[in-house]
């Protein structure tokens, strides 16, 4: 007998761990749930048979769409062939051997290896662990602080989730960890200063890294980590010279650069990957989300030669190296990503993220820079932030008790369309996937603009 929604959930609520849910009253029956059931191309459907644009990929990260039926097929084919063996003692598959190469023929120059695990959390964890080897090899056991910076965002893990500076990553959960440093966010619209450019704004940023360094002490820090541009933080693209100032920063004091591409990677802004698009030049590098685009958890550390080479001599010390995990390196996951990147390839999708992202970005300026509630329209390729402000002139919060933010996406999704409240202030995100449309584009904004009136309607009266 087939179950009807309310039953199913029913049983989820009585069954289910949701991620950053209020869990008391979900699992009463006081919020709403959704089973998705489908989804084709950009748009996912429910049990009820509801349609909705998903202007958010999933999270960022269903690149190629939905209903990929070549996926599912080189899956498959994979598990019939071989669906796991472990990569421990230099035991490999074919597809991850194809899989490694091409992504350091896709990465930017001088990267050396690929270390794989299930998302981008565990990957950057074996970031910071990497990282402390590393220095131990060099003989620098002191230097292993990170630094971070607020409002970025790198799991939800113990140590990823204490390189994110997000409040609600780290509230009651004892994080961050002490090794954990956090430095400015580079959100040129939430600066102090109001008549310093965007060049000036980072220097400031790059002074204020520097300085948290010489607090420190030099001795002891390690490495930074990044986002080319900031996801979850509120879609922050870096403003003009940033990457420079602060590679140049880094360089300096003999610090490492880890970019987390976990949202940027594999096209989403309109290059292959974030660090080449603003030539952050890093020494590691993360990968998750676009590169299965979700149709299977894989992450990649992509490891550039300065640091691997350091990594051999450190089992040339001490023998073998002691870090792994049981699915690391999985062939159905490898062959996923094959698939995925082929997609990717012969549809053209880093250049379609490149012109339709150009079209959102005109599109979303042209309709909200002007408007009474946005206080910024800000976005690079297929990545779109909508902060709003109670008085923009001022750049003025707007009451938090208001949830303003999550006011709009419920109007949105009211009218079919999935956007993201985002979690650090009043902020609407948007990531459709790589394949969307100037069509998608103008229902996605044009939902948008009434959902928004709709909510300001609400605020005046």
């Amino acid at each position: 007998m087939t179950k009807s929604t309310e039953q199913l959930l029913n049983i989820d609520r009585n069954s289910v761990f949701h991620s950053s849910t209020h869990l008391k009253q979900y699992a009463a029956g006081e919020l709403p749930g959704r089973i998705i059931t489908g989804g084709k191309g950009i748009r996912i459907t429910d049990s009820e048979g509801i349609e909705l644009i998903d202007g958010f990929a999933g999270l960022y990260c269903v690149n190629i769409g939905y209903g990929r039926e070549e996926m599912a097929e080189a899956i498959y084919e994979q598990a019939k062939k071989l669906a796991y063996y472990h990569t421990y003692v230099g035991h490999t598959n074919e597809a991850l051997i194809e899989l490694s190469d091409r992504i350091l023929k896709m990465a930017p120059e001088g990267m050396s290896k690929v270390y794989y695990g299930l998302s981008g959390s565990d990957a950057n964890e074996t970031q910071l662990k990497l990282v402390w080897y590393y220095n131990n090899a060099r003989g620098l056991p002191r230097k292993k602080k990170i630094i971070s910076r607020d409002r970025g965002y790198h799991g939800s893990s113990i140590a990823s989730g204490s390189m994110t500076g997000l409040p609600i990553f780290h509230a009651h959960f004892d994080l961050p960890l002490e090794r954990i440093k956090h430095t400015i966010a580079p959100c040129y619209y939430r600066r102090e200063v109001e008549n310093m450019s965007e060049i000036e704004f980072s220097q400031f940023c790059a002074d204020q890294l520097e300085a948290l360094i010489l607090r420190e002490d030099p001795d002891t820090v390690a490495a930074m980590i990044a986002e080319p541009v900031l996801g979850t933080g509120g879609i922050v693209p870096p403003p003009k010279g940033y990457w420079q100032a602060i590679r140049k920063v880094l360089d300096k004091y003999d610090i490492l650069l880890i970019a987390d591409e976990v949202v940027c990677g594999f096209g989403r802004l309109g290059s292959s990957f974030g660090s080449t698009h603003y030539d952050m030049k890093p020494d590691l590098m993360t990968v998750a989300k676009g590169l299965t685009s979700a149709y299977l958890p894989l992450s990649g550390v992509i490891i550039g030669k300065k640091v691997w080479e350091v990594l051999e001599d450190g089992t040339d010390q001490w023998g073998a190296i002691g870090h792994g995990y049981t699915y690391s390196g999985h062939p159905m996951g490898a062959a996923a990503a094959l698939c995925n990147l082929d997609i990717i390839e012969r549809e053209h999708l880093v250049e379609n993220s490149h012109d339709v992202g150009q079209y959102l970005q005109q599109r979303m300026n042209a309709t909200f820079a002007d408007h009474p509630l946005v206080g910024e329209s800000r976005g690079v390729g297929l990545l779109h932030g909508l902060e709003f402000s109670s008085d923009k002139s001022h750049r003025a919060h707007f009451d938090p008790s208001l949830k303003v933010g999550p006011q709009i996406a419920a109007a949105c999704l009211e009218r079919g369309l999935i956007a993201r409240a985002m979690p650090h202030g009043d902020i609407l995100g948007f990531a459709p996937p790589l394949i969307a449309t100037k069509s998608d584009i103008d229902q996605m904004v044009d939902i948008t603009e009434q959902a928004i009136n709709q909510v300001m309607d609400k605020l005046v009266v």
